[in-house]
């Protein structure tokens, strides 16, 4: 607290702003800007390519008559004659339960784990003149239970290709073997913002892209990490158009967590190989122009660069991410195989008169060789998101069906077949891969999977009650290498997940819950076949329990 009134009193001046930050993941408030979005309510400009949210002054700003700030931020005190403001951020808890195996996805600083997990989170906001501190901590704390991971029942040379993934990806099945327990400096922050721009550092989670269930480039699925960032807090009004950015350089880590049997052996050799227990060093880019002539259109590029901090100590590279843009003016073969990088293009438009948006993200994780290559072999290393979202009138005045689709598809293409790009988000030398603390930070599906997700939904303001089915293939990129010499095409792992969820608004509490049922087949690509039985056999068919809640109270002075 004493460093907190520090900084304030050190950065006094006369210039008054009320902004504040909706975190990834907040219970309601999202899904129902988005909306408001559709309905005309809500800042038709902002592109949603960028979260989490800036609301007030600072960024977007939304009219009372369509939000009432106090259901989600406290009241705020003014102090230094009214040039300062400060305010108690709200109390959130977050609560996931997995009967079977873990399945929850997109859920920030909790962690992959069976049982129950909880996450608490408040604090305070204070701002004086361009400068504003968040102090926004996490508490995290899951069951963390044994539970069925890679079957011990596959032969070893099916172990030994399992390891190719476990070598070069940082996702363990389990974080150690008992509770699991942290104190995080969660959504946290401090900036400088003026004329629509912030400068600072922040641990926040960060999505870049107009996905709703997966980002390809950058997601909330992993806790947010340590970072640096230059980004827009509201579209930048030009006479050709509206400009958004954001440009993050950061520190990424390990989770300290091997793979399960590390001592096993394959023809002699260990089959685990130790990570480097260097961190990461991570930069990215994203940009997004909405164009003045056509309404509701955003369009914009993604590109970020890893590589171990020692590595870019030796190369004194430390902007990555604008260097080598093209790939033809890389240093060295040696130097650039020691960097993991992807890049990626994204829209989004919004069709007001018809309430709906489409939106749609390519990404690609290896380079043309030039542009001759590009056009032949478009689909190589490819992975994309496709999306719609629509509101159907009702008979009902403010009450609408909402339909959302989308399609995520990471997989690789037939191509690899003569050209092999590895799966998204593994890399031979940064052999952590695209990890914080043992989870992917883009797609929550993860390396090698599919996804499409259908839901359909009653909305009413802040309110919204439906369900949803959806089919999720598991690392198909694995199982195609792992099973090629056996031809056996009867193992892919496939979840069918039907989902029933509630946003609602009590009074002051916002409430947020979702309860999933999967089907698993052939979990963990696990098949009991007996020689006597027809080759066609039914695999290990799983059912997992996924419950979640999410709960907001904003503190009040009064």
């Amino acid at each position: 607290m004493k460093i907190l009134c520090y900084l304030i009193f050190s950065f006094a001046t006369i210039l008054q702003l009320n902004g504040q930050t909706l975190p990834l993941g907040a219970p309601v408030l999202e899904n129902y800007f988005r909306n408001s979005q559709l309905l005309s309510k809500f800042d038709s400009s902002f592109s949603f390519n960028y979260r989490p949210l800036n609301i007030g002054q600072t960024g977007i700003k939304i009219s009372n008559e369509n939000f009432d700030p106090s259901t989600y931020f406290s009241s705020s005190i003014s102090f230094l004659n009214e040039k300062g403001i400060f305010k108690v951020l709200p109390m959130e808890l977050r609560f996931n339960f997995d009967s079977h195996h873990p399945e929850s996805r997109n859920n920030g600083a909790m962690i992959r784990s069976r049982g129950a997990q909880t996450l608490i989170s408040a604090g305070i906001y204070a701002e004086l003149g361009p400068l504003s501190v968040q102090l926004k901590p996490e508490f995290v704390f899951a069951e963390n239970r044994n539970y069925d991971g890679f079957a011990e029942s596959h032969y070893d040379i099916i172990w030994a290709k399992r390891y190719l993934w476990w070598n070069h990806l940082d996702e363990p099945e389990r974080y150690g073997n008992n509770n699991y327990t942290k104190i995080l400096p969660g959504q946290s922050s401090i900036r400088l913002n003026k004329w629509g721009l912030s400068l600072g550092i922040s641990t926040e989670n960060i999505w870049w892209g107009p996905g709703i269930r997966n980002s390809i480039m950058m997601s909330n699925n992993a806790q947010g990490f340590e970072h640096i960032t230059f980004n827009t807090t509201r579209p930048i009004q030009t006479k050709i158009g509206n400009f958004e950015w954001q440009i993050v350089t950061g520190k990424l880590e390990s989770s300290g967590f091997t793979p399960p049997d590390t001592s096993r052996t394959f023809a002699g050799t260990k089959m685990y190989r130790p990570k480097n227990d260097d961190w990461r060093y991570y930069q990215g880019f994203s940009f997004t122009y909405s164009p003045k002539w056509i309404k509701g259109l955003s369009i914009g590029a993604t590109r970020w660069v890893q590589a171990y901090s020692e590595f870019i100590k030796e190369t004194n590279d430390y902007f990555p991410a604008f260097s080598s843009m093209f790939r033809k003016d890389d240093d060295s073969f040696t130097n650039e195989i020691q960097r993991d990088q992807a890049a990626a293009i994204f829209f989004r438009w919004l069709w007001l008169d018809g309430k709906a948006e489409i939106y749609m993200e390519f990404g690609r994780n290896d380079a043309s060789f030039n542009f001759r290559d590009l056009i032949l072999n478009a689909d190589h290393s490819r992975a994309t998101t496709l999306g719609f979202l629509k509101l159907f009138d009702t008979r009902k005045k403010n009450q609408y069906i909402q339909v959302n689709w989308e399609w995520t598809q990471m997989e690789q293409t037939a191509g690899r077949l003569l050209r092999n790009a590895a799966a998204w988000y593994l890399h031979s030398r940064v052999r952590h891969g695209y990890t914080h603390n043992g989870e992917v930070i883009g797609a929550s599906i993860g390396p090698g999977s599919n996804s499409h997700y259908l839901s359909v939904a009653w909305i009413k303001d802040q309110k919204r009650i439906g369900g949803a089915i959806e089919r999720i293939a598991h690392d198909n990129d694995w199982f195609h290498q792992a099973f090629e010499d056996s031809k056996d095409w009867r193992r892919y792992w496939v979840d069918y997940n039907v989902h029933g969820f509630i946003d609602w608004n009590f009074d002051n509490f916002l409430l947020s819950a979702n309860v999933i049922y999967s089907r698993s087949l052939n979990y963990q690509w696990e098949l009991d076949w007996d020689p006597s039985l027809p080759y066609y056999v039914a695999g290990t068919d799983v059912g997992n329990l996924h419950l979640e809640f999410k709960i907001a109270y904003p503190l009040n002075f009064n």
